[in-house]
């Protein structure tokens, strides 16, 4: 009887340990979460990439493929955790990054920059318009409008057209999920096209839907 009054008490000695220590772990890791400070915004002219590293294992994969020199923080941007990468003067070098850190750690990351300057008054049927907070997916047609056939076809829905860092390009998806804009960034790209993910409230929208014939 003894004895198993005692196993009784220890197997519940036990369970209040493992709540305590769960307990615990959640507390530090709120702690730890509240604890990561907001991104630093871009200098003038420079473009940040911002990549989607939302846990250690992630941060330490990222760390793995870059250059030991290079300049990195954790921070905050919109919901999600991110590793910032900053100083560089051209978008198309971002990008080059971008895709090196797609490709070789499976991270998806987010270029962004300083907002544009107010465009120059336009007839007054011309409204162009920021997107707003979120993540847009960008896809460089250069100039062919077959390949807005083709990105329809992949995102099954309309695409829009805009402008970012002053150059045209398709609007894919705009969406404040970085999860879905990850995965839409990820299909385009299994398929060859030039796409990239960016802070939506640096794209100007051009037009809504893209016609197509």
């Amino acid at each position: 009887m003894y004895s198993t009054v005692v196993e009784r008490l220890q197997t519940v000695s036990s369970a209040i340990a493992i709540a305590i220590v769960s307990l615990l772990g959640s507390t530090n890791s709120a702690i730890a979460q509240q604890k990561i400070p907001t991104c630093r915004a871009p200098n003038a002219g420079e473009y940040l990439l911002l990549i989607v590293s939302p846990s250690t294992d992630n941060q330490n994969q990222l760390r793995r493929v870059l250059p030991n020199d290079t300049n990195t923080s954790v921070c905050r941007y919109l919901n999600d955790t991110v590793t910032r990468i900053g100083g560089f003067a051209k978008l198309d070098d971002a990008n080059r990054w971008a895709r090196f850190i797609r490709d070789s750690a499976g991270l998806s990351a987010i270029i962004t920059t300083r907002p544009q300057d107010a465009p120059v008054a336009k007839p007054a049927n011309f409204k162009p318009q920021a997107l707003g907070q979120g993540y847009a997916v960008l896809v460089d047609y250069f100039n062919n409008p077959d390949v807005a056939k083709q990105v329809q076809q992949v995102v099954g829905g309309d695409i829009g057209f805009v402008s970012y860092a002053q150059r045209p390009y398709l609007l894919a998806v705009f969406t404040t999920n970085s999860r879905d804009a990850q995965t839409t960034l990820q299909s385009l790209s299994e398929r060859g096209f030039f796409a990239q993910l960016v802070d939506a409230r640096r794209v100007m929208l051009l037009r809504q839907v893209v016609k197509l014939q």
